[in-house]
């Protein structure tokens, strides 16, 4: 395929990552509480049914990621799209607690086989040869996913109410989601050549021929603990950085550098990174938030903006990391499915996070940071530990 028609592909998964992002991980924050007041709920019982999704996703991804290498992305994808529709259509009619419950289980489905691993699926079985820079193209698209989402969401929750909201994202999906899947290239036959250099785009020495199964705890480690950090800083971030000093409005402006970094992050992988070892890049990125950590306990308050900035920067880079660090360990074949049981204790990290994570500020207040710290630098030895194994 040429460049323009990869680039193409790249695009229209880009958009629906943006779309399935913005109506389910990030539709809580804003979506939870009209919905629990609507129903007579506390709002911890949405966020409850949200675990659930969650886990749910943890659940699904290796059955999904085996369809993924038999059927390709275009018809999971596409199916996935009408999942993300049914389960927001039937969030938007819910009358009673356990309707809740069952719409976000639901969406859960839809998560756990549509989500990024799912388009980083799709891309591996149609370019095997430049998936790292496909993966790149993909998230740095879909990092505009709560900067376009949260927005959007606001605006219908004050025009059609939380009901309506829900069948617009539903529709979108049909609309928009739909259409774009259904317009994916077929993919080829799965290869199962190992991945040639040019996936690296720089040399790379050759594993151990007992690497594979070590490095597959080890990955799924490193994934679920930066998935851990990720979704208790998207959780607490602002709350954390008023225990440091800052104003409420203050706190959620230096929030929002988030996103900014993690979309400037992808854009140095897609340029001067693009010739590096996923694993350097990923240690590099995996130091970013323990550094941020340390320099807020150096210079106080001041700090909070670099803090922030080096958690979102690695975060970024992190997120490409999970696609391509399987696809340049492994190889192609069977990505789908081992990408599905890499990612699940990751998903299941990910749902604890947000309880977890509270009760240690609960315990620690703001020096509960030094938790995610820990878990950064355990990160960073676990990649040191592959890149020897690596290169021996």
């Amino acid at each position: 395929m040429t460049v323009a028609g990869q680039y193409g592909v790249v695009a229209r998964l880009g958009t629906t990552q943006t779309l399935a992002w913005a109506s389910t991980y990030y539709l809580p924050a804003l979506l939870a509480a009209p919905l629990a007041t609507e129903l007579g709920l506390p709002i911890t019982q949405v966020f409850a049914a949200f675990t659930l999704a969650l886990v749910v996703s943890a659940l699904v991804g290796p059955r999904a990621g085996r369809a993924l290498d038999d059927w390709g992305g275009r018809n999971v994808l596409s199916a996935t799209s009408g999942l993300f529709a049914t389960g927001l259509a039937a969030l938007g009619m819910v009358h009673t607690e356990w309707q809740m419950w069952a719409a976000w289980a639901l969406i859960g489905v839809g998560m756990g086989s549509g989500l990024y691993d799912a388009a980083f699926a799709a891309v591996v079985r149609l370019y095997p040869v430049n998936a790292r820079t496909a993966i790149t193209g993909i998230t740095l698209v879909a990092g505009f996913a709560s900067t376009v989402g949260w927005p959007l969401t606001a605006w219908w929750i004050e025009s059609l109410g939380w009901r309506g909201t829900c069948f617009a994202w539903a529709g979108l999906h049909l609309l928009l989601g739909l259409p774009l899947h259904l317009s994916l290239p077929k993919a080829a036959r799965e290869s199962t050549s190992p991945v040639p250099q040019a996936v690296l785009e720089s040399p790379a020495p050759q594993a151990s021929p007992a690497a594979p199964r070590w490095m597959m705890g080890g990955l799924a480690s490193v994934f679920a603990i930066t998935w851990f950090t990720s979704t208790a800083m998207a959780a607490h971030l602002p709350m954390l950085l008023q225990m440091q000093g800052l104003t409420a409005s203050a706190a959620l402006g230096i929030a929002m550098l988030v996103g900014p970094a993690q979309v400037m992050a992808r854009v140095l992988e897609f340029g001067l990174l693009r010739h590096v070892h996923p694993l350097h890049s990923a240690r590099l990125a995996a130091a970013a938030h323990p550094l941020g950590v340390l320099a807020m306990a150096v210079f106080g308050p001041a700090a909070t903006w670099l803090f922030v900035s080096l958690h979102g920067a690695g975060n970024g880079v992190l997120t490409i990391a999970k696609g391509t660090l399987p696809l340049v360990v492994f190889g192609p074949a069977g990505y789908g499915e081992r990408q599905g049981w890499l990612m699940a204790p990751a998903r299941f990290a990910q749902a604890a996070a947000p309880a977890l994570f509270g009760m240690a500020i609960a315990h620690w207040g703001g020096a509960a940071l030094w938790l995610t710290a820990g878990l950064g630098l355990a990160t960073v030895f676990i990649l040191q530990g592959m890149a020897a194994r690596w290169q021996h």
